[in-house]
């Protein structure tokens, strides 16, 4: 049996989630959508925000974005983001 008195086990409580709420999408890609022309919708789970995309890098840039406004407003993750 261990000696549980040895060391004292210290747990830091993180205040940000590893996945917040905040930051989950549902992606919704055109059914005339190709490989070479990715276009479809971002919507932000939490906001509602949605966001048009017409390319791939278009699609970066709107998360690139919506996270961008996101980042100073924690009052929008109303869960624990497991």
């Amino acid at each position: 049996m261990a000696n549980l008195n040895a060391k004292s086990v210290t747990m830091a409580l993180k205040r940000e989630p590893k996945y917040p709420s905040r930051r989950a999408y549902v992606l919704k890609v055109r059914s005339d959508a190709k490989p070479d022309a990715l276009a479809g919708r971002l919507e932000n789970l939490v906001s509602g925000r949605q966001l048009e995309f017409a390319s791939g890098p278009e699609l970066l840039d709107s998360i690139a974005a919506d996270l961008e406004l996101s980042a100073d407003d924690p009052s929008l993750d109303l869960t624990d983001g497991r």
